[in-house]
């Protein structure tokens, strides 16, 4: 048995006093498509669209434009400020947000409509209808909302694959910078697989877009096109010191959405797997405690009703003599390595409860593979 120090156990509690403690989660793997009722076609070539190979860079440009642009539209949400220093005065925000089916559903941005008591959609010119909000994802950024438009107005934009790109390739983005309708801007993808904030605090968006092309306040939520007329992200976030388009900006993969949005569709909220385990890098622990492995996840304590604990894993024991005793560090899943909670949240994102996955722990200063039966998170993200 590996027993921790006095010093040591102090390490541990003060460093998770300070951090915020909970549950292991992440994304669920709800399918590999996105097909709500009247979807577009996944694999669809936008109409309109001549093969890129046979058209001028213009007449693409024009072609994608004039295919997809009707699909985007300009999503209007008002917050009512009731405080104490505040007397319901309202404030307005804006952002886009794409059609992804003929009954109105429109996927955006999740910060583009937070905490909003009011949404309105305008399609172009007058024709602006009020929405609602369907459901939410902050660990995504991404929001469904639906609008009760006529259907000659609901106009899909096509999906691509966002796990077939390479840095170069031309993209463009639609979307209402600073409220100017449907504004095309073109660019290249300068990165890939770049990791950016997501709206809730110390979750991690993986594999992020980064793109050149002009990306101002109003674009998010609106879409990242190749040029076939495919959706293939959903423009998210700016680098700039300035707050405006200094050429670094980030997409969610479209793949990611094509996940989560089935469940927003159904639930409200993605309802991701977890091991039940409340866990430390061992990176975060190495100033206050002496440990058997360079990385991995300490786990401290186990949810009694979780998949880690119905497994055997192990948390921080006491025995009869009042020691405390290390339990299992986690250092892989799924045959991938473990040195941090995003890494987890990586490797689970490939899942959905009820699979079962193989956790490798170093315990009795060895290693050992334990087969775990993801459970659902049951903690939810709602919209009340």
């Amino acid at each position: 048995m590996y027993k921790l120090s006095a010093r040591q156990i102090l390490g541990i509690a003060l460093l998770s006093s300070v951090l915020s403690a909970g549950t292991v989660a992440c994304l669920d793997r709800f399918g590999s498509r996105l097909q709500p009722s009247g979807a577009a076609s996944p694999e669809a070539t936008a109409e309109g669209v001549t093969d890129p190979s046979q058209a001028t860079d213009e007449r693409n440009n024009i072609e994608v434009y004039r295919s997809i642009s009707p699909g985007v539209v300009l999503i209007t949400s008002t917050v009512t400020s009731n405080s104490f220093f505040d007397t319901g005065e309202e404030r307005k925000g804006s952002g886009s947000g794409a059609v992804i089916d003929d009954q109105g559903n429109i996927l955006t941005n999740y910060h583009v409509i937070a905490d909003a008591q009011k949404l309105t959609v305008n399609f172009g010119g007058d024709r602006t209808f009020p929405a609602r909000f369907v459901g939410g994802d902050p660990d995504t950024d991404l929001a469904v909302i639906k609008v009760d438009a006529p259907r000659e107005l609901l106009k899909p934009v096509p999906l691509g694959d966002s796990d077939r790109l390479a840095v170069g390739q031309k993209v463009l983005a639609i979307g209402n910078p600073f409220g100017f309708d449907r504004t095309l801007t073109t660019g290249v993808i300068s990165g890939l697989q770049r990791p950016i904030p997501s709206q809730r605090l110390g979750r991690t968006i993986e594999g992020a877009i980064q793109t050149d092309a002009s990306i101002n306040p109003g674009n998010s939520g609106g879409p990242l096109l190749d040029s076939s007329g495919r959706m293939i992200g959903i423009n998210s976030q700016i680098l700039s010191p300035s707050g405006a388009s200094a050429g670094v900006g980030f997409a969610v993969p479209v793949n990611i959405a094509k996940r989560v949005v089935p469940q927003l569709l159904r639930n409200g909220f993605v309802d991701r797997p977890k091991l039940g385990i409340d866990a430390r890098a061992v990176k975060q622990l190495r100033d206050q405690v002496r440990l058997p492995v360079a990385d991995g996840l300490v786990i401290l304590r186990l949810d009694p009703n979780g998949a880690a604990a119905a497994a055997g894993l192990r948390g921080l024991q006491q025995t009869s003599d009042g020691d405390i005793v290390l339990g299992d560090i986690v250092t892989g899943a799924d045959g991938e390595k473990v040195t941090d909670i995003d890494d987890l949240a990586r490797i689970l994102d490939k899942h959905k409860a009820g699979d079962t996955i193989q956790v490798e722990v170093f315990r009795n200063n060895g290693r050992v593979n334990v087969p775990v039966r993801l459970l659902p998170a049951r903690n939810p993200f709602r919209r009340e």
